[in-house]
């Protein structure tokens, strides 16, 4: 049976742990009130340039144009690149173990192509790393503030790869952020981009042809999907840290309730066998 003095001193442990939680939960909800609004302003502008862009479609294929774009072109998918958006910390819970079990799951139903991985955050990179998964590239410390500047970069790369027939197939998994308790796990394919007419286009004046444009609009796309795949990541990690942390501090509390009542328990043990001690003693006296 442990003594008070180490039941004393898990109570104290656990304390500590409960305030550090605690802290962690506040800053994780300082953090997601920003994220969420930059996904909230970031979404309509990614929703309304899919809009244009099956609207560019839908005007090159009404003007009789032959469309033809490398991030157009479809081939079969003997070497798919996977661009997976993890975070660089843990302590979220299920949010990162989610994606790469995703990826992994993604991975065995297409057992005879071949595989690579763009991992965007520090989680993603370490667990492919430790199964010696080729990387295409490593990404640390971008998801966070998530700048369209990185999101462009990768994209650039990501688009050069399947221009040049590297890659024959590009998929993006990442977290899409649903509300503070649910983070929706999404995978979608990036290249080649599926662009479809959009059934009542809207009437544009063109003052390039929509073929030129359409050429224009594409690589855009990719980087603008990127973006928000990271947006989207950043708030669902901050939202899972802040429920995890949230779970920590009520089962911290929990074991503090059981070990002080465990405390009292153990000290009125001592106290009752002090007195009858005392009690025998003073009875072989007398």
């Amino acid at each position: 049976m442990p003594s008070l003095i180490d039941l004393r001193r898990r109570i104290r442990s656990v304390k500590n742990t409960q305030q550090i939680t605690k802290a962690m939960k506040m800053v994780a909800a300082a953090k997601l009130r920003r994220a969420q609004e930059r996904v909230t302003a970031a979404r309509p502008y990614s929703e309304i340039y899919a809009n244009m862009l099956a609207d560019v479609a839908g005007a090159a294929a009404s003007a009789g144009a032959e469309v033809s774009h490398p991030l157009l072109a479809t081939r079969e998918e003997k070497r798919i690149l996977i661009v997976l958006v993890t975070s660089d910390r843990g302590l979220a819970g299920a949010f990162n173990s989610n994606l790469t079990k995703a990826a992994q799951v993604f991975i065995q139903e297409h057992p005879k192509a071949e595989f690579q991985v763009e991992a965007i955050g520090r989680k993603g990179r370490d667990f492919f790393f430790r199964r010696e998964m080729k990387l295409s590239g490593e990404h640390v410390g971008i998801v966070d503030k998530a700048r369209f500047a990185d999101a462009a970069a990768i994209a650039r790369k990501v688009t050069a790869l399947y221009a040049d027939e590297a890659v024959d197939a590009v998929y993006l998994i990442y977290n899409e952020f649903k509300s503070v308790m649910t983070q929706k796990l999404t995978l979608t394919q990036l290249l080649p981009v599926a662009v479809t007419g959009s059934e009542e286009p809207k009437d544009y004046i063109y003052e390039q042809s929509p073929v030129q444009l359409l050429g224009t609009l594409l690589p855009k796309y990719v980087e603008t999907g990127i973006y928000r795949a990271m947006l989207e990541s950043a708030a669902s990690e901050h939202a899972a840290r802040m429920t995890a942390m949230d779970s920590a501090s009520t089962n911290a509390a929990d074991v503090i309730e059981g070990l002080t009542l465990h405390l009292n328990r153990v000290r009125q043990a001592s106290i009752t066998k002090e007195i009858i001690e005392i009690v025998s003693g003073a009875a072989a006296l007398g």
